[in-house]
This record gives C-alpha cells, sequence and structure tokens, in this order.
C-alpha cells in the first residue's frame, strides 16, 4: 500500500465516486463539472452549475508555518487556495465571467482566534479585486463561519461557486478527437499576476507534501496537526524544517514553507483571453488537480491513447518530496501536477499561438502530448532518459 494510501487519503477517490455513481451525471458526461439545466433562468439556451472545494490539508501547513513564525500573511494563500480550486474548474467548462462565491470556514476556536478569520476573509475580497482587473468577475455573497472544535482539529477553508452561462460557450471537452495536442500550461514559476515565485504545488496531495517532507518533531509539538490514530512510520517522515532555506534556481533563497505553501495559481486571466478570443479551439480544458497527470482519463469522448512525452523538466518542490518520500514515479505522477496543472486539447495548428498567449501573462507553455485512436482508455507517460509509465482505465 502507498504512503499516501496508509495516510488514509486516495488519489483517485475510488471510494468517493462509488458512493456518487447514482447521482445525475449532468447534461454533459465528459464535461469537467457536472452541468445542469437552467434552474435558476428556465431558458433553454442557458445552464447552470455549482462547484464545492476548498485548501485541503494545505491549511494545516499554514498553521504550522504561523504557529512557528507568526506570519499571519500565509493565510491570504489559503484564502486563494480555496477559491482557485473552484474557479478554475469552472473555468475547464468554459465558465469566466459573473460568478457567485460563499466561503465556509469551520475552525477549531481554541487554536485559530479572530486574526486568521480576519486575513483569510480579507484575503478572499482581494483576490476577487485584483480577478475583477482581468475581467473575471466574481462576486463574494458572504458564507459561514463555525466553531466546531470538536470537528475540526485546526481548521478547514472551503468554498461554493455558482455560475449561469450560456450553452454556446460551454466546454463539455466532447471535441476531444485523435490528431489533437495536449497544450500545457506550467504551474510553477512567477506569472504576471504573481508577486513571488510559485513552487506550483497546488492543493492537491498535501498530506503527502507535509508529511513525507517535513521533520518528525512537528508531530511531537504539534499533535493537533494529523490524525493521531496514523501508524507512526507514516507520520512526518521528512527531513526539513518550514524555515529550512533551498536555492529556487532564477529566485534566490526561499525557505521550505514558501515552497509548500505557494498559493495555488488561477489561470483565470489567460482562459478569460483564451475563451473569449478562440473559443472553437478548445476541444477540451482539463484541470490537473486530484489524480495529478491522470486526471485527463476521467473526461474523455471516447476510447483513446494519450500519449505525454514532453512534459516540463520536475520543478523543484516535487523533486524535494520525492527525494523526502522514495515514491516511485507512478505514485508521483498520480498524485501530484509534476509541472503542468492546466492541459488544453487543440488541434495542432492553434497551439503555438496559445502558447504565446499564456507567454504574454508570465507562463510558459508546451506541447506535452496527443491523443491518439486506441481500443481502450490508456494513458502513456514517457519520461527522459528513466521509464514509461502507462495507466489504464
Amino acid at each position: 500500500m502507498s504512503l499516501y494510501n496508509q495516510r488514509g487519503v486516495s488519489a483517485q477517490k475510488e471510494e468517493v465516486h462509488k458512493a456518487t455513481e447514482k447521482l445525475d451525471k449532468g447534461l454533459y458526461v465528459n464535461a469537467f463539472c457536472k452541468i445542469y439545466p437552467d434552474f435558476l433562468g428556465n431558458d433553454a439556451n442557458w445552464v447552470n452549475l455549482m462547484h464545492a472545494d476548498g485548501a485541503g490539508t494545505k491549511s494545516i501547513l499554514a498553521y504550522l508555518y504561523w504557529k512557528e513564525t507568526g506570519d499571519l500573511s500565509v493565510w491570504k494563500g489559503i484564502a486563494q487556495d480555496a477559491i482557485v480550486m473552484n474557479i478554475d474548474d469552472l473555468l475547464c467548462v468554459g465558465i469566466h465571467d459573473n460568478l457567485l462565491f460563499s466561503s465556509t470556514i469551520d475552525r477549531n476556536k481554541r487554536l485559530i482566534p479572530g486574526e486568521v478569520l480576519e486575513t483569510i476573509i480579507n484575503g478572499t475580497q482581494e483576490f476577487f479585486d485584483e480577478m475583477k482587473t482581468y475581467g473575471v468577475n466574481i462576486h463574494y455573497l458572504g458564507g459561514e463561519t463555525a466553531d466546531v472544535g470538536d470537528v475540526v482539529r485546526t481548521i478547514a477553508v472551503n468554498g461554493t461557486m455558482t455560475a449561469r452561462w450560456p450553452k454556446d460557450k460551454l466546454v463539455t471537452n466532447d471535441k476531444i478527437q485523435a490528431g489533437d495536442v495536449i497544450v500545457g500550461v506550467a504551474s510553477f514559476g512567477k506569472a504576471n499576476f504573481e508577486t513571488a515565485y510559485n513552487s506550483g504545488l497546488g492543493s492537491n496531495g498535501l498530506t503527502s507534501a507535509r508529511h513525507d517532507s517535513l521533520h518528525k518533531t512537528y508531530g511531537a509539538r504539534f499533535p493537533e496537526s494529523y490524525d493521531t490514530m496514523l501508524d507512526e512510520s507514516v507520520v512526518y517522515i521528512g527531513p526539513h524544517r518550514m524555515t529550512d532555506e533551498i536555492e529556487v534556481e532564477g529566485f534566490g533563497k526561499m525557505d521550505i514553507g514558501h515552497l509548500l505553501l505557494s498559493p495555488t495559481r488561477t489561470y483565470a486571466p489567460f482562459l478569460k483571453k483564451l475563451l473569449s478570443e478562440n473559443l472553437d479551439a478548445v476541444h477540451g480544458l482539463i484541470h490537473c488537480s486530484g489524480g495529478g497527470q491522470t486526471k485527463c482519463m476521467k473526461y474523455l469522448p471516447d476510447n483513446f491513447r494519450i500519449i505525454k512525452d514532453n512534459l516540463f523538466e520536475t520543478p523543484l518542490i516535487f523533486k524535494l518530496i520525492q527525494e523526502a518520500s522514495h515514491s516511485d514515479n507512478r505514485e508521483m505522477y498520480q498524485v501530484f501536477n509534476m509541472g503542468h496543472r492546466l492541459e488544453i486539447f487543440t488541434p495542432g495548428a492553434n497551439a503555438e499561438s496559445m502558447i504565446q498567449m499564456a507567454a504574454s501573462f508570465g507562463m510558459e507553455a508546451k506541447v506535452v502530448g496527443r491523443v491518439e485512436w486506441n481500443d481502450k482508455k490508456e494513458l502513456v507517460i514517457k519520461l527522459p532518459q528513466t521509464e514509461e509509465l502507462v495507466y489504464n482505465f
């Protein structure tokens, strides 16, 4: 059993999918998010979507860093994580404007004071204000903040995003076809709308990232930061302290804490422009969140072989996690995004213009793979000078 499973989490969420398999799949079964009829407006030409997600266990990393350094600013990143894990999923069905957001924050009041709540809530509004400058309008409609110390050890930061959208502006992934190429947009670096280097980690796989990277002393000092029923052999098994510094090429020294806590990059400014100007060129969109580089396989309209043979060089944060955990490549690529968190399926002739558009926002992009016909759904990841990973679905 992998370390990920031993810690009580699953990259593929098999039990969750089993529990929800009888629910309505929505109007477009291959779409990245469930799309429903326009219940709000009763217009056959429009659809409704409601999406819920959050920062997950990344909030525990923020808690540890704050407790160790007193730096409240890391909680702003948690606010962004909770938003981006919602909006970037909705972007993958084509929605890029006039969104509604409601936050849900559950805390242990004994450990999480009001100043942390204030930083998260203000950080939420600041992110919305920034996105508005790119034409992405998100309306903050409040939410619920509950003191539930008997349920939550520290804090859980989540949100729900709602939209009403015209059918003729949707991306449903039904256009994905053999011959398409896959343009990957980097999750790491420093985009024009970011204030610091982004490690690219995002908000998935953070249970592994935390336990695999951080030193055993964190468990002893902060038992509220993990499930104490876990076997101690999988709890905080790494070599690092939050404040350990490491050289990031081109950006100088950063501490491990900030690499782990890099706010999840949003692709909203870029996708707003792409979807507004060249929607027809977009055959499919995938947000490589839970499931990492295998995520795309859940949204294919036919039996295809997806070949990814030109991936980005593995960013530093993933190298550090793999060195600490000794996880094999197969597990790393199905837990983490490993360098790109957005995939655009498109005819090859469109790829270069998309790459240049991403570059105009300070984000690296390139053709990372392609789509081929096959008799079953299969993913092949070819790693340079190492191995070939094959996943069957």
